[in-house]
């Protein structure tokens, strides 16, 4: 008999953390590693967020607090919702989780029954499915090609939905591929969903900030009001305020499931760091004058890594709405082989090839459902993204 859970055989490690704690370690041993695997900026936490933090702890607000947020910060959330999403809510409407993943973790958790299912987009990020797993429930994907930009139908969505289904879970714009969906992309969903009222709407909106050129950013609840009564509205601090590390994520949507979340974290972790809820306060509440700079860094670093990606031999890159990834599709590669010798058979060949020969991490496109693609975060040093691409370049020159 074995010690461990048998849910645990339902799912396995992250993908993204393997990939770039692999690069680390290589890093550590010496070799020449250009890491383009972790999904988080490379900017320094705003001076005036960082203060706060600094002035919560100087002020001895390092107590226990509300199992799901302090009362100041969740009345920032709903000041937010209603500023940047035209969302109403009022503060037992909110609650405030240890990142974005908890607040999705709890929400599973709350609500999943055996059986019941999760529509979700694929490419899709990796957590998702293994989340749905530990909860109980089944993840059904819908596969958005490169062909459509990486984004589903609203035919696709209506034949995903059966009696099953508990929950469709949104993210746009989209880690991995960057994708964002127009308002008129978005309605054409929530028109099949009004017609599926046992359905629920969990929306990741992290990069909600990280939205480039004409791309509006929208969310469901926003464009559908009908929808509001049973969306999860879900974002963070951890994207556009370069606030990984500080672990805040939020949520706002139904009181009974809010309540139902707060009961799942009281027996979890209880509250968020105290420290980092006040920086919250300041990131929502303060300046946002850094933002439009940093996503120019970021367009310019896009089009960088979108130019010199679509460069390379067998590689097509498309140029993605918002976010900070790109997610080239290999299927030029398939089926030749490296310098050293590897042929590649597939996107996890590739990624590891390219590692082991180049000294580029990226990340394989199966692990966010759809191949044969792979991920790279352009959230790093425009020289370093140059010298990756130029090696990538180098990399499939030499396939045969």
């Amino acid at each position: 008999m074995s010690f461990l859970s048998a849910t645990l055989d339902r799912v396995k490690p992250s993908p993204t953390v393997a990939a770039t704690t692999k690069a680390q370690e290589l890093k550590a041993a010496g070799r020449d590693i250009i890491g383009l695997g972790a999904g988080e900026p490379d900017f320094d936490t705003p001076a005036n967020i960082k203060a706060a933090g600094i002035a919560a702890i100087e002020a001895g607000k390092t107590k226990y607090t509300a199992v799901d947020g302090i009362p100041e910060l969740k009345k920032a959330v709903c000041a937010k919702f209603a500023r940047d999403n035209d969302l109403t809510y009022v503060p037992n409407q909110v609650t405030v989780g240890t990142g974005g993943k908890q607040v999705l973790y709890n929400a599973f958790m709350a609500t999943l029954n055996p059986g019941d299912e999760v529509v979700i987009p694929a490419p899709y990020w990796v957590s998702y499915p293994d989340m749905v797993l530990l909860a109980g429930g089944e993840p059904v994907f819908i596969q958005a090609p490169l062909e459509t930009g990486f984004k589903i139908t609203a035919d696709q969505l209506e034949a995903a939905i059966t009696p099953k289904t508990k929950w469709f879970l949104f993210n746009s714009p989209s880690n991995p591929t960057g994708a964002g969906y127009s308002r008129d992309e978005l309605k054409a969903l929530t028109d099949v969903l009004v017609r599926h009222p046992h359905v629920w709407i969990l929306t990741d909106d992290m990069y909600e900030h990280l939205a480039y050129g004409d791309f509006k950013f929208c969310t469901p609840a926003q464009v559908e009001p009908a929808l509001y009564d049973r969306t999860l509205t879900m974002n963070g601090v951890s994207k556009a305020y370069a606030m990984t590390g500080w672990r805040i994520g939020y949520a706002a949507g139904p009181k009974a499931l809010i309540d139902a979340i707060r009961k799942v974290q009281s027996q979890s972790t209880s509250n968020p760091c105290t420290i980092s809820q006040w920086a919250a306060i300041e990131a929502l509440e303060g300046t946002q004058d850094f933002l439009a700079p940093n996503n120019e860094m970021f367009i310019r670093r896009r089009d960088l890594v979108v130019d010199m990606l679509n460069a390379a031999d067998g590689i097509v890159c498309p140029k993605p709405e918002g976010a900070f990834y790109v997610y080239p599709n290999i299927q030029g590669c398939i089926g030749k082989t490296t310098a050293a010798g590897t042929k590649i058979t597939n996107d996890e060949v590739f990624t590891s090839a390219l590692l082991n020969e180049t000294g580029v991490a990226v990340v394989f496109g199966a692990a966010f459902g759809l191949s044969p693609n792979f991920r790279v975060s352009y959230a790093t040093s425009d020289e370093d993204l140059r010298e990756a691409c130029n090696r990538i370049q180098t990399f499939c020159a030499a396939l045969r």
